[in-house]
């Protein structure tokens, strides 16, 4: 039974989740640790931040609607492999259990805190890349694999997926990079809403921290918004891979 305290370190830590995933990306870094920290185990833990970040997607991918005009074929494409992608790992978290993904955490936890930080090299190697677009023809199968393949990953855990699609598409699609980070964000909604929809019914959610924890990352996400011409966001993403080698070493000594 999560006490009052507990439950306002999971809404302080979603308002910061929030609004750093508004600005950089790596909320989860900062909101499944608290969840850990208020004595959750580490699956159940997962679970919760999955179903309680969710609904935070949608607001990115509404924000980048107009970049998927013209690509109505390809987001089509990939959304059923985004959709399968999100369920299978959510399905792979439940089945390989508990022993399982506490052994993965701290690793988990520093890769997903490097992506985070390559953030920055892995976009300038996109626009490199796709500024040979036209050299390059665009590889639809590819794309769909690239989808499940992330989305796979997204369902299972889920940190740094954004980056992981950033670069799995811009290898197979000669697009300008707002286009490609639009489709990134699509499959990013679908597969965490996918496999938040699966994991609902697993009964591993703890259902008052995800209710707490899903108004405060939503109301980061607004924050956010308003200050993020004031925020370096470079700044940001160091302090988060910061926090995350920080947690993943505490989880390694554990």
């Amino acid at each position: 039974m999560l006490s009052a305290a507990d439950l306002v370190l999971l809404a302080v830590a979603a308002v910061a989740g929030g609004g750093v995933n508004a600005l950089a990306g790596g909320g989860t870094l900062i909101t499944f640790p608290a969840l850990t920290a208020v004595g959750v185990p580490a699956l159940s833990a997962n679970v919760t931040n999955t179903v309680a970040l969710a609904p935070g997607y949608l607001g990115g991918t509404l924000a980048q609607r107009a970049d998927l005009a013209g690509q109505r074929d390809r987001a089509w494409s990939v959304a059923l492999p985004a959709l399968l992608g999100g369920v299978a790992g959510a399905a792979l978290l439940l089945v390989t259990g508990e022993d399982l993904f506490r052994s993965l955490v701290p690793w988990l936890i520093l890769v997903a805190a490097v992506l985070i930080g390559a953030d920055p090299l892995v976009k300038r190697w996109v626009r490199r890349r796709l500024a040979e677009g036209e050299e390059h023809r665009p590889h639809p199968a590819a794309a769909v694999l690239a989808a499940l393949a992330g989305s796979v990953y997204g369902g299972y855990f889920g940190a740094g997926l954004g980056i992981i699609l950033l670069a799995l598409y811009s290898l197979v699609l000669p697009e300008t990079l707002v286009r490609v980070n639009a489709l990134k964000q699509l499959t990013s909604f679908l597969a965490n809403v996918a496999a938040a929809g699966f994991l609902v019914f697993s009964g591993r959610v703890e259902w008052t921290a995800a209710g707490v924890m899903a108004v405060g990352a939503l109301a980061g996400g607004v924050l956010a918004g308003r200050f993020v011409r004031r925020v370096d966001p470079d700044l940001l993403r160091a302090l988060v891979v910061v926090i995350g080698v920080t947690v993943a070493v505490v989880y390694f000594v554990r």
